[in-house]
């Protein structure tokens, strides 16, 4: 069974108003663009002015941005000049990439994005546009469905005191998930916190005042930490909670557990 795929450059054309007017340019469709999360995007712009011929862009520098729905900006990349011959092939072209990181903590969305040139020289920066209607704003799809993204982290902020010790909220371990080798991963935040944090576990089926708890790691605090303390297990359970020996409030912030 044969399946086609294609590897293609991910080309856009954009005007330069150089001459004060866009006098034969009328676009009917102007594609949007997609990038996917989980690899690097490479996007490839051609700048023509409004006869659609191709014009250099060197002594300028292309800058590549992307806002969201309330106009925060997101995504800012300068765009790297073709360095070809600058013959009719390859006068116009720059690339920008938008990497992985930059769409890492951007969930599946619309985006809007602009393109402007910064002369080298003078600074002056020059818009262009899409349309014929001076549109300078496109849109661009940032798709999460080409690779599986990580998953969520679970946030504790919250103990309740037990005497002589503080108990977090307890959390689901999502043994469904996973099979008998299963990596848990948590991050404990602290300030100042002098004590231990104590990651226990159950197989019971529901949590209630009789629950057992076993314990599977303790963590030591002297105070110092400046950065969060990590830990990773292994093992199938049904509920994860904290033990702190000492009063958490305003110790620690928070801690982050990944299933």
């Amino acid at each position: 069974m044969l399946t086609t795929r294609y590897l293609v450059p991910n080309q856009t054309t954009v005007i330069a108003n150089e001459a004060g007017l866009i006098t034969e340019y009328k676009s009917v469709y102007q594609r949007n663009l997609i990038v996917y999360k989980g690899i690097d995007n490479v996007l490839e712009f051609r700048l023509k002015n409004g006869d659609q011929k191709p014009i250099s862009v060197a002594g300028k520098t292309p800058k590549f941005v992307a806002f969201d729905e309330n106009r925060k900006l997101v995504i800012e990349h300068s765009g790297v000049l073709n360095v070809g011959d600058d013959s009719s092939a390859t006068r116009g072209l720059f690339n920008v990439t938008v990497t992985e990181n930059d769409l890492l903590n951007i969930k599946q969305q619309y985006l809007s994005y602009s393109i402007y040139l910064v002369d080298d020289v003078t600074g002056a920066k020059s818009i262009t546009y899409n349309d014929e209607a001076f549109g300078a704003s496109g849109t661009i799809f940032v798709s999460a469905t080409a690779f599986p993204g990580p998953a969520n982290s679970f946030a504790i902020t919250t103990f309740v005191t037990e005497d002589p010790y503080w108990n977090s909220a307890t959390i689901a371990a999502e043994a469904a998930i996973n099979d008998n080798v299963a990596l848990h991963t948590a991050a404990v935040y602290t300030d100042s916190y002098i004590g231990s944090v104590v990651v226990q576990g159950t197989l019971e089926n529901q949590v209630d005042g009789s629950t057992n708890w076993a314990t599977i790691a303790t963590l030591t605090f002297t105070g110092a930490e400046t950065d969060p303390v990590p830990v990773n297990f292994n093992g199938v359970f049904s509920y994860l909670r904290f033990q702190a020996t000492a009063d958490p409030a305003d110790k620690i912030t928070k801690i982050l557990v990944r299933n």
